[in-house]
C-alpha cells in the first residue's frame, strides 16, 4: 500500500533538497526576497522584512531535518503547511490581478501562476506521503516506544 522504504527515502531528499536551496538562496539576499514578499501587497514594509529574515531558516532548518531523518514527520508536517500558504498565497495573488516574481528560490524565481501552483501541488502531495506514511527508514531516531 505505500511507497517501499528507498521511494520514500528519495521523497525526502528531494522536498528537503527543495526547501534547503529556496532557504538558502533567499539568506543570500534577504533584501531582495523582503521586496518579493512586499509585492505580493498583503503585509506591510515591516512584516516583509521580518518574513524575508525568518521563513528562510525555517525552509532551511526544515529542509535538512528531513534529509537526515530529525523529526521527520514534524518537517514533513512544517513543509506541507508552508506549501499550502504559498499555494494559496498564490492563488489570490493571481485573483488579484498582481504580476509578481514568486520569490521562491531568490534571483531563480519566476512569476506566480497557474505553473508555479502545481508546482508547489506536487511537492506538496510528496509532503503529505512523507507525513503519512508509516516508515521511518533511514532517519536519525526512529521514535522508539519506550517500554515501561
Amino acid at each position: 500500500m505505500w511507497p517501499n522504504k528507498y521511494v520514500l527515502l528519495a521523497c525526502r531528499l528531494i522536498v528537503g533538497a527543495v526547501f534547503i536551496w529556496a532557504g538558502v538562496s533567499k539568506i543570500a539576499d534577504p533584501l531582495s526576497f523582503a521586496q518579493n514578499v512586499k509585492n505580493y501587497q498583503l503585509v506591510g514594509q515591516t512584516l516583509s522584512f521580518l518574513t524575508a529574515v525568518f521563513l528562510p531558516w525555517v525552509e532551511l532548518i526544515a529542509g535538512l531535518w528531513l534529509i537526515i531523518g530529525l523529526y521527520p514527520k514534524s518537517s514533513a508536517l512544517l513543509i506541507s503547511c508552508l506549501l499550502g500558504f504559498f499555494i494559496v498565497l498564490v492563488a489570490i495573488t493571481m485573483a488579484r490581478g498582481l504580476n509578481v516574481d514568486c520569490g521562491c528560490f531568490g534571483t531563480f524565481s519566476r512569476q506566480a501562476d497557474w505553473w508555479l501552483i502545481a508546482e508547489d501541488s506536487l511537492w506538496l502531495a510528496l509532503s503529505l506521503v512523507l507525513l503519512f506514511s508509516p516508515a521511518n527508514d533511514f532517519c536519525l531516531f526512529k521514535g522508539k516506544s519506550s517500554k515501561a
